[in-house]
């Protein structure tokens, strides 16, 4: 644990310091959902009728941000080659990375959407309810994030693909949860079934990423 766990601390260093992770992804995020209201124009029902598909758009787009320099930093200086001979799981190494990924830029996110959700005429049920989907789903965006990160790691430009390969990965996240934050605020249907798809994508990502992550890797830089 103590090596996995002076990998997190590290990465989240690095993002804060070099890259300014969290900083860059809240202000990206404040600056998607403070424009689109200006292009829809002053109608508030509309503003809180598409308002959590707003707030989710900007968490996704938000979450992209770093994606391409999760793996190409540790492979442009070497830190990667000595992950790779650490006498540690790659699997395991590669889930501290994306943790790493998302406690600097997915969290953050999270903990500004309720603010940001006043801008966008939301009830205070409809405020919680985005959080809370935000919170269990932005992580599956960052692991699904980072099987794209690892194929494209050994590519010049490279990142450029990243978003390619990994947005259509994300849509069920997508959908259900604004489906789940949609039925929360209407209250049509219940809250708990897309609410629970949307934990079992992320339980899937988390399990599944690393170790695809793992097998790009190690087949890439052979």
């Amino acid at each position: 644990m103590r090596p996995l766990l002076a990998l997190l601390f590290r990465d989240m260093r690095v993002a804060v310091r070099v890259g300014g992770g969290a900083l860059i992804g809240v202000v990206f995020f404040l600056m998607v959902v403070t424009l689109v209201p200006f292009a829809i124009g002053p109608d508030l029902v509309l503003l809180g009728r598409i308002g959590p598909a707003i707030l989710w758009l900007g968490a996704l787009l938000a979450t992209l941000l770093g994606l391409d320099r999760l793996l190409a930093t540790d492979f442009e200086d070497g830190s990667l080659d000595l992950i790779l001979m650490a006498p540690i799981s790659l699997e395991l190494a590669v889930a501290t990375k994306a943790l790493a990924h998302w406690l600097t830029t997915g969290l953050p996110v999270v903990i500004a959407a309720p603010l940001l959700g006043i801008l966008l005429n939301l009830g205070p049920e409809t405020t919680g309810a985005v959080a809370l989907t935000l919170f269990a789903g932005t992580p599956a965006l960052t692991f699904i994030g980072v099987i794209g990160a690892s194929l494209t790691v050994a590519l010049r430009r490279g990142g450029l693909l990243v978003p390619v390969l990994v947005l259509p990965l994300n849509i069920p996240v997508l959908i259900f949860g604004v489906s789940a934050t949609k039925a929360a605020a209407a209250g049509t249907i219940p809250f708990g079934a897309p609410f629970a798809v949307l934990c079992a994508l992320t339980l899937m990502s988390v399990v599944i990423g690393p170790v695809a992550a793992a097998i790009a890797l190690r087949q890439g830089l052979d």
